[in-house]
């Protein structure tokens, strides 16, 4: 696993948004620009403590689409799309893992490593080589990212 660095593109689109974002309460996961079969997709994924509704995208839409339509930062023609980032959304980014310390947290690994390969526990650090989780018991394990395949909030539906 590689910690996501933006593109140009998609950092002068955060750098846009940010501002809006932090205005409104909301804060800003992640910003993707895709293409996707013949289509360019631009995407902002945002978040809040409470949840994001459908009124929340829209909320953010009518800024984010003015700032964009002013600044000009992409050349081709795409669709912009607003949304949340999602109950087990995945950590991509350095800030991302600092949020989520102490939350529970979904791990894939790319090989087994003792006999597993997927595993839930408590986020209690990452930097930019390692990961360290714990159990329910409180045991601590650090897993190199170059092993990992991705790590995920954890919700339980039970």
């Amino acid at each position: 696993m590689k910690l996501k660095k933006f593109g140009g593109t998609e950092k002068k689109v955060y750098d846009l948004v940010k501002p809006i974002t932090d205005e409104l309460g909301y804060y800003l996961w992640d910003v993707s620009y895709v293409k996707e079969g013949a289509m360019w997709y631009l995407r902002i994924f945002i978040d809040r403590d409470e949840g994001i509704t459908i009124d929340d995208c829209e909320k953010v839409t009518e800024p984010v689409n003015a700032v964009l339509d002013e600044a000009d930062p992409i050349p081709q023609s795409y669709l912009l799309e607003v949304g949340s980032a999602g109950l087990e959304r995945e950590l991509l980014k350095e800030d991302h893992f600092e949020v989520c310390q102490g939350d529970k947290v979904r791990v894939r690994l790319i090989r087994s490593i003792d006999g597993e390969k997927e595993f839930c526990a408590y986020l209690k650090g990452a930097d930019k080589n390692e990961l360290t989780v714990a159990d329910e018991d409180g045991n601590e394990r650090t897993i190199k990212l170059e092993d990992i395949a991705f790590v995920k909030l954890w919700f339980d539906f039970d």
